[in-house]
């Protein structure tokens, strides 16, 4: 009932905001009497800030159209390679070929947002590499006829990916996804698969989330699978596609997101307040740029996500060697021709420092010269893959890493 309820409630504020956006345009509009009563920019900013709260925020676009390479702009345009149910393949085209540059999959977090919110990601990475993502559906646009879909679907789906590149592909997985593609590497180099990854980049995850556990890790070991079962997981409500359909659905993991930090968010919204009071229109766009991204979000399957609370978080089956897939029993240490990088950063309050460069202790067969463990002081988890910290830092060295992998 309470995906139902929260449809229900943004029904019922849709009224109020039509009517407050009205209001705000009369008392801002210069030809306007109203805009001459005292107090006027105050409440029209006030409304303002009232519908940026209230709104919903749809699935960002990457809005990438083009890069630069060896000095020259060339368009790009996003191709999708492959679709699943859950998730398509995207790939980011770039209008010059250049078929020296590494092939790079990003595989993007199944955990609340948008693949887009790798944008900045993609964008440095552009320039040197021919870069695809995966781009994962909202699971409440996802018809029941579609199927289940867990942690072991999550896995295939990266195997699929990997092979539809062929061989010689560079994987970088970023949060969330770092388990199950270490898992999916590791499976793939046992089968001796002509598609084996050449190199792995595993950013900011939690392969081992018991070394110094943060407050999502203390969330999860805090109370037992049926609890979130109970408490988290809803049905979608029609009208969706996907009506029925069980899932951990994106506001409820807006609503943990945003008070991790809410001081924070409180101290954003009132700049935005006198942002919109002063005309201080690029500071507007930057607040918007970032929420407008910030706050979409998507459902997460049900089992997929009930999956990664007990594998992951709970019991840390592959820290603990006991994890499988389909039955079959995950050894990272079956890899050995692919390079491995961890990432992480030293303000990581998601996953902190220690918990992805635990990768290097089950990956036991990977020789010390193809390893690379990097710290980046001063980043929390968003810093590491977007911002200036990542630019002028991180990828520098995840670009020199590849291309000497």
């Amino acid at each position: 009932m309470m995906y139902f309820a929260h449809e229900m409630s943004r029904a019922a504020l849709m009224p109020l905001r039509m009517m407050t956006d009205t209001q705000s345009k009369l008392l801002r509009h210069p030809l306007s009497p109203l805009s001459r009563l005292p107090g006027a920019r105050s409440i029209a900013s006030a409304y303002g800030v009232f519908g940026d709260l209230t709104r919903r925020y749809p699935k960002p676009a990457f809005n990438l159209h083009s890069t630069v390479c060896d000095g020259e702009e060339v368009d790009v345009s996003e191709v999708i390679v492959q679709r699943k149910p859950f998730a398509q393949l995207k790939h980011f085209q770039r209008s010059v070929s250049r078929s020296n540059d590494p092939k790079l999959l990003i595989v993007a977090p199944l955990s609340g947002h948008f693949a887009s919110l790798l944008r900045g990601t993609v964008k440095e990475m552009l320039p040197d590499h021919d870069v695809y993502i995966t781009d994962w559906r909202d699971a409440c646009r996802v018809p029941l006829s579609a199927g289940d879909f867990g942690l072991d679907d999550y896995i295939d789906y990266v195997i699929d990916f990997i092979e539809q590149l062929g061989p010689d592909t560079h994987v970088l997985a970023v949060c969330q996804p770092v388990v199950p593609v270490l898992a999916a590497t590791a499976l793939m180099a046992e089968d001796k698969n002509p598609a084996t990854p050449r190199s792995l980049a595993l950013m900011s995850g939690p392969i081992d989330g018991r070394i110094d556990p943060t407050a999502p890790c203390e969330l999860a070991t805090k109370h037992n699978l049926a609890w979130f079962r109970r408490n988290l997981v809803h049905p979608v409500p029609a009208p969706y596609p996907g009506a029925m359909r069980k899932v951990y659905p994106g506001f409820l993991q807006l609503s943990g997101f945003v008070s991790m930090n809410f001081d924070r968010h409180v101290d954003a919204y009132r700049g935005l307040f006198k942002s919109m009071r002063d005309r201080e229109v690029d500071k507007i766009r930057r607040h918007r740029e970032f929420y407008d991204e910030y706050l979409a979000v998507m459902d997460l399957p049900a089992t997929f996500y009930l999956d990664t609370i007990k594998r992951v978080f709970q019991e840390f089956h592959l820290a603990r060697g006991c994890f499988t897939h389909r039955g079959r029993k995950v050894n990272p240490a079956a890899i050995e021709k692919t390079a491995l990088m961890t990432i992480e950063g030293e303000k990581d309050d998601i996953s902190s420092p220690g918990q992805t460069r635990a990768a290097h202790d089950l990956c036991v067969s990977i020789p010390d010269a193809r390893r690379l463990h990097h710290l980046q002081e001063g980043v929390g988890h968003y810093g590491v893959f977007n911002g200036s910290q990542w630019r002028e830092s991180i990828a520098p060295r995840l670009k020199t890493f590849i291309g000497q992998a």
